[in-house]
């Protein structure tokens, strides 16, 4: 019983470790700025003819505003078939921060 106490708080904080989601930002130095793809069939992409992008800011980590969304993300290039998603992310300093959504359609 002693033993599955003390390994409670490893197993609790160690299931963070676990969890994966997308998109992943790599850490960077004070100012950084990537692209890089939502989807995970690459072989089978098709960009289309249209391009939507979407925004949302943050500052501090405690103000945030945009909506980033696929939904809105497709209203904005006039697109009602997604073939294909990006995402953009920058930041100075960890202060000020934006995340763009780019789809790809028809």
């Amino acid at each position: 019983m002693k033993r599955i106490v003390l390994s409670l708080p490893l197993l609790v904080l160690g299931a963070g470790c676990a969890m994966s989601q997308a998109p992943v930002i790599p850490p960077g130095a004070l100012i950084q700025t990537y692209r890089a793809p939502l989807d995970i069939d690459h072989d089978q992409t098709q960009l289309g003819t249209k391009t939507g992008t979407s925004v949302e800011k943050n500052v501090l980590g405690v103000f945030a505003w945009g909506d980033a969304s696929t939904r809105a993300t497709a209203e904005n290039g006039g697109l009602t078939t997604i073939r294909s998603a990006d995402y953009e992310f920058f930041t100075v300093f960890g202060i000020y921060s934006t995340y763009t959504t780019i789809v790809y359609g028809d």
